[in-house]
């Protein structure tokens, strides 16, 4: 499946200004409140429920509290994910087409929404330590909400910076990230979180400026 949708929401990631040998969830915590921004490099692994890896892509990210966010993917394939505080768009170059739907439609309980959406993290998920695992701290974010696609995300820290995910969703699948060369509240442009989509692609979706939502 080209678009990874998986990891789409999940694309917000990063570093976080937070005391070292806290708990995960402190971590996390301490994350949403220091972080506006950050950008980082980002491989990405999917497994099937049989742990055997289906799809590997690596790319670039960057992140804007609240709502905004550019992953994109530079292997095997181009693809564009921006997210510009009102919707959600996802390019795929090779077939030049553009899905577009409302961000907060796509946010919801996904993994977006628990680093890039409001302060209110309990609200939406419940939280729990898991422990020290390889050298990280781990947690575990499980959505509240059954409109979410995620059973369970699971963050690992290392002194303050989150270094990988595992996202884990209702098809038996995980999705495997781990970050690099992480940044801190970096200045970002703000055209980074802009999209206009190419002449004669086709976009598929909830367009601007259009009286009626585009066919789904």
């Amino acid at each position: 499946m080209k678009l990874l949708l998986l990891s789409l929401y999940s694309a917000l990631i990063l570093l976080a200004a937070s005391p070292a040998f806290a708990s995960g969830v402190t971590e996390l915590k301490e994350f949403v409140r220091h972080t506006q921004s950050a950008k980082a490099d980002f491989s990405q692994k999917v497994l099937d429920r049989n742990g055997r890896v289906t799809q590997q892509a690596e790319g670039t990210m960057e992140f804007a509290r609240p709502g905004r966010f550019r992953w994109t993917y530079d292997k095997p394939y181009k693809q564009l994910i921006v997210g510009d505080g009102a919707r959600l768009w996802v390019y795929d170059v090779d077939l030049n087409q553009v899905t577009v739907k409302k961000l907060d439609q796509a946010l919801g309980g996904s993994p977006a929404a628990l680093l890039a959406g409001n302060n209110d993290l309990e609200r939406m998920f419940q939280l729990r330590d898991l422990g020290t695992r390889d050298g990280l701290e781990w947690l575990e974010a499980t959505p509240k909400g059954k409109e979410s696609t995620f059973e369970s995300v699971r963050m690992g820290f290392r002194n303050g910076t989150l270094e990988a995910m595992e996202l884990h969703d209702s098809f038996g699948q995980t999705t495997l990230i781990a970050f690099s060369h992480m940044e801190s509240n970096p200045r970002l442009a703000a055209g980074q979180f802009t999209f206009s989509p190419p002449k004669g692609a086709d976009v598929i979706g909830d367009v601007p400026g259009s009286p009626n939502p585009a066919p789904r």
